[in-house]
């Protein structure tokens, strides 16, 4: 006798949607990192305050056909929908503790939405949820689009882990709980890259040099970053290992189960019993 054996994952990155995500990933990395790569004597550098507007026009284009590409790729309307229950609650869950210590438990949920549902989903779910929290909470502004990369990547990573088909019980929990514990400080670190060239009024010591080399400057991110966030993303990083580890079973239990169901995309094996 048989059974129907159903493996599910909500986006599958064709050549199209990788080739776009690998495009928006390298534009986010450049918006991200340039500060530290940019010679001293570029126009770039000169023209810091800029900056900011031109990468958050740029990304909201990037990321719009990013969603677009992996929609065409079989984002049926099943997978729509869970999308847009996952992100509505995580934007529901942001504001819980904002502003105390870095509370956001979100990134949980984020973590493992992305073990379950893969790494093309992950990456929307993490654009479409930061997007929807910042019109929730008025958060709108040039930060946006790096927020939103962000995310996406944070997301991305953990449908990227080893074994989503074969780990299970305490070993993955303990996995997704490392992930989220190092991917909250990664989340955390390049947001700090997105605003530290502009403040201008910082101490000299960990304030963005433009004509200092890269090693003077990175050493002045790192300083910046233990100064200004290192208590923030610990917060963070705390509140996400904690959720996962004490709800992440019931949680997995029940978004594998919503997949199976919804089956998207999934053509039905057999295989002997």
């Amino acid at each position: 006798m048989t059974t129907p054996e159903v493996r599910t994952r909500a986006v599958r990155l064709g050549s199209r949607s990788l080739a776009a995500l690998c495009l928006v990933s390298a534009v986010g990395v450049a918006g991200f990192g340039w500060p530290l790569f940019a010679d001293p004597t570029s126009q770039v550098a000169a023209h810091a305050q800029d900056a900011p507007w031109l990468f958050a026009g740029l990304l909201v284009l990037l990321v719009a056909v990013v969603t677009a590409t992996i929609s065409e790729s079989g984002l049926g309307p099943k997978a729509v929908a869970m999308l847009g229950v996952l992100a509505a609650t995580g934007a529901a869950l942001r504001p819980i503790g904002a502003g105390t210590a870095g509370i956001e438990p979100m990134f949980f949920l984020m973590v493992l939405s992305g073990r379950v549902l893969g790494p093309g989903f992950g990456f929307v779910l993490g654009s479409v949820t930061m997007f929807s929290s910042a019109l929730l909470t008025g958060g709108v502004g040039p930060w946006l689009p790096f927020q939103m990369l962000a995310m996406g990547w944070f997301t991305m990573g953990a449908g990227l882990l080893p074994g989503p088909d074969r780990m299970r019980g305490r070993g993955e929990l303990a996995l997704l709980a490392a992930y989220g514990f190092c991917a909250a400080f990664a989340y955390g670190t390049v947001m700090n890259l997105a605003g530290w060239p502009f403040m201008g009024a910082l101490a000299s010591n960990v304030a963005f040099d433009p004509h200092a080399d890269v090693t003077a400057n990175l050493a002045r991110f790192l300083a910046y970053c233990v100064a200004t966030s290192l208590g923030w993303d610990l917060g963070r990083a705390v509140v996400t290992v904690v959720l996962t580890l004490t709800l992440g079973a019931p949680l997995l239990k029940a978004l594998r189960r919503a997949t199976r169901r919804a089956a998207f995309e999934t053509p039905v094996t057999f295989a002997p019993r």
